[in-house]
């Protein structure tokens, strides 16, 4: 699961995010609204935890500016603004949660979890499953007609992409973002590299699924290759 963290205070910003990269999440992390509204506009997050106050652009217009253009990305509000008519009126302008700072890191958690058990919210499934495939998500195994692979993370990454979009043409500029982040400067190559390495995951567990290229767009995961 990837998580965009929009807090401008640098210690707590820092510490929010090693604890939750410490529990398994993929973190991009900014520190004002402009870079939130950005990033947040890029498919690639499952949650979003968004200050309300931020410099450039208030959270408030971020969250506003996002339910405007129809994106339903979970959001939680962290912030200092605890009054009952801030807390109402932060739930009004469309977020999941709000969490009033300071907070223990162990009720940021269970806020998550309540969200994920939501109906269409965040995926927290252990497995996956597609055509002839199933994918344990925590123990980065993968299981097909001949047996089971461990992968690495990113491999791992990269697989859960396509079992959460399978016979979708995903393009090469989403596959970077959801797998590497936005914060990271990677050549193109690597996702090519990753691919490849993906692609023989399959046949080495038997499996008839295939990534197929998408010449000039990216990849697409199909059940037999069609």
């Amino acid at each position: 699961m990837r998580i965009l963290l929009a807090e401008d205070d640098q210690d707590l910003n820092a510490s929010l995010k090693y604890q939750l990269e410490q529990e398994g999440f993929d973190v991009d992390a900014c520190f004002d609204g402009e870079d939130a509204l950005y990033y947040a506009r890029r498919p690639i997050y499952d949650l979003i935890l968004l200050d309300r106050m931020l410099p450039a652009m208030d959270g408030g217009f971020v969250l506003k500016k996002l339910r405007k253009e129809g994106n339903s990305i979970p959001v939680i509000f962290i912030t200092a603004l605890g009054d009952l008519a801030d807390r109402v009126g932060g739930l009004d302008m469309g977020a999941d949660d709000y969490l009033v700072k300071p907070f223990a890191f162990e009720e940021l958690m269970a806020r998550i979890r309540c969200i994920s058990r939501r109906p269409g919210r965040l995926e927290q499934n252990r497995q996956l499953s597609f055509g002839d495939l199933i994918w344990d998500i925590r123990e980065n195994r993968l299981q097909g007609p001949c047996g089971t692979y461990s992968l690495s993370k990113k491999e791992g990454a990269l697989l859960e992409v396509f079992l959460r979009n399978p016979d979708q043409t995903l393009s090469r500029s989403i596959l970077l973002s959801r797998v590497w982040g936005m914060e990271f400067e990677v050549e193109e190559g690597n996702l090519d590299n990753y691919i490849h390495f993906l692609r023989r995951r399959l046949k080495a567990v038997g499996s008839g699924t295939a990534v197929v290229t998408v010449r000039g767009i990216g990849y697409r995961l199909t059940d037999g290759g069609n």
